[in-house]
């Protein structure tokens, strides 16, 4: 309750009165003066059970009773009794969540078995302090019913017998194990386990549904010149008009100016001054710093250091608007602005065709056609020389030179 007043934004972003399903749990309820009456885009709350009436409770230090209650919220909200319950999603506060995503990759698996759903951390280190085959609670994991049903009626034991792990994650981690569950792993949970500026991490996304952003509260907002508030509501912009292109990357070259464009669906584009490879305009740049300071390796992805040469540099520019009815009824254009001037002369390696003459590009995506997971758009660019606006058509069948 002290926390959820900074932590309501980011809920209330994805969250769908009336139509997504789903409790929001508190330690205690709160008072007239707080939330009440307690509003109608928030999820309905409920009050974690009393742990004081747990047998193990004596040996359950504070710190641990938090991670306690956050595991048992898997058996309280089973105890609900929702009916026709197919999949229980469990995530924070400070993480959101994209439902049509999570919804188009969960009907890939029968949720009349057991599945236990989610993905690891970015970072080496916390996996190798925990488990590689752990999903990271903060980004969110799913149970199959009849798992979340196997799940409830054991977890108090198992909580018991695993208490000391002090996680409430990584304790769940165990007692799935000792159900015989493995983790299915699906790559676009982020638990976000960085710092600072993930904009080069989000630029570059690998080609598998976005379904969440953990620790929003721990990195830099998204967008320039916008708090974090603003710029998950801006993320969401594009976000409810087409959850399958959101952060897919989208890579595209404009021969005669020797440029390469890699377009982060709804959040980013990079001109590059050169033809770079797409193997490496596939891997992040390094405009972050890992969750804790250690040796290298230190992601489990392949980076590339951020450059000041002209011709590795890029421009940047960021999602400013979404319009789906422009310029026809079948297409959605997307609008990026440029961040800031590059600074740097023209690369003269490509022919010294600088784009600093661009502060505006619009992108325009089929608004009739999903994007299939696992898969790439092509795109081609237009421009005109030392126009300030490029246009670039994206979710093309056919492979462009």
């Amino acid at each position: 309750m002290n926390t959820w007043k900074y932590k309501k934004p980011y809920i209330e972003a994805w969250w769908r009165p009336n139509m997504t399903r789903g409790y929001l749990f508190l330690d205690r309820a709160p008072t007239q003066q707080e939330f009440q009456p307690w509003p109608s885009t928030s999820p309905p709350f409920r009050v974690n059970e009393d742990l004081t009436k747990l047998r193990v409770f004596p040996r359950i230090s504070p710190p641990v009773q938090v991670q306690v209650r956050m595991v048992r919220r898997i058996m309280e909200t089973f105890k609900e009794g929702d009916k026709d319950v197919r999949w229980y999603v469990m995530a924070d506060d400070d993480t959101v969540l994209f439902i049509d995503n999570l919804v188009e990759v969960l009907a890939k698996y029968d949720h009349s078995k057991f599945y236990y759903v989610g993905s690891s951390s970015e970072c080496i280190t916390s996996n190798a302090g925990l488990s590689f085959e752990m999903a990271f609670g903060g980004a969110g994991f799913a149970l199959s019913y009849p798992l979340a049903e196997a799940l409830a009626t054991k977890l108090d034991d198992c909580i018991e017998r695993y208490v000391h792990v002090g996680l409430s994650d990584f304790m769940l981690h165990l007692c799935l194990a000792d159900l015989g569950v493995s983790l299915t792993h699906e790559k676009g949970f982020h638990q976000i386990d960085l710092h600072n500026d993930i904009s080069g991490f989000l630029s570059a996304h690998p080609p598998f549904p976005f379904l969440s952003l953990h620790h929003i509260d721990t990195i830099d907002p998204i967008f320039p010149s916008m708090n974090r508030p603003e710029s998950i509501d801006h993320l969401m912009k594009a976000a409810k008009v087409d959850q399958s292109r959101l952060l897919q990357q989208a890579i595209c070259y404009h021969r005669p100016s020797n440029w390469s464009f890699s377009i982060s669906w709804g959040y980013s584009i990079n001109i590059y001054e050169n033809i770079l490879p797409r193997s490496l305009l596939w891997r992040p740049i390094e405009t972050f710093r890992p969750w804790k300071h250690t040796r290298p390796p230190l992601y489990m992805f392949n980076t590339r250091w951020f450059s000041n040469n002209p011709c590795e540099a890029p421009h940047a520019f960021f999602l400013d608007s979404v319009d789906q009815q422009y310029p026809r009824g079948d297409q959605i254009a997307t609008t990026y602005i440029r961040r800031s001037p590059r600074g740097l002369p023209a690369c003269s390696l490509a022919g010294n065709h600088s784009a600093d003459a661009i502060t505006k590009i619009h992108v325009f995506s089929p608004a009739t056609t999903r994007m299939e997971a696992g898969g790439r758009d092509c795109c081609e660019v237009v421009y005109t020389a030392n126009s300030s606006v490029a246009k670039s058509n994206i979710g093309l069948a056919r492979s462009l030179k």
